[in-house]
């Protein structure tokens, strides 16, 4: 089947991403996969507090996660497959693309301004002639109406 890989964050334009991802995996019999990303955490020399800084990470993208999977299904009727990986952004979605040959794009959503953000600078560069699937950015001043008409 054909899967749009969403990575999300607490940014409104990783929502425009997953509503985008939504929109064109209804039109085109697809699903969507989301995945949210734990940063890798600095070594803190007390294992307990340790622990309890990569459980409140790892709590805080399965919140995210579980937030988003209840709007998909809302508003699409979409039942997305969800994945939580801890570890370097880039890397982790790199590993993810290569895990999985159902995936039919990365959709990622841009900032209204600024800089691109690190996947972004990325995927559109470094890797952008190396990837398996096409790179989707969104851009973030989107609104709902627009997102539905261009997916």
């Amino acid at each position: 089947m054909r899967t749009y890989l969403v990575v999300i964050d607490e940014s409104p334009e990783a929502e425009i991403a997953l509503r985008f991802a939504a929109r064109r995996a209804v039109k085109t019999g697809g699903g969507v996969e989301i995945l949210a990303l734990i940063p890798p955490q600095e070594f803190i020399a007390f294992g307990g507090v340790q622990a309890t800084i990569e459980d409140e990470a790892r709590q805080r993208a399965e919140a995210l996660v579980s937030r988003a999977a209840g709007t998909l299904m809302d508003e699409a009727g979409l039942r997305p497959s969800v994945v939580v990986k801890q570890g370097e952004p880039v890397a982790t979605v790199l590993k993810r693309l290569a895990d999985n040959d159902q995936i039919a794009a990365l959709v990622l959503g841009a900032a209204q301004s600024g800089p691109p953000g690190p996947l972004i600078a990325h995927f559109a560069g470094v890797d952008a002639g190396k990837l398996p699937c096409p790179v989707m950015i969104v851009p973030g001043n989107l609104d709902k109406d627009a997102i539905d008409r261009l997916s």
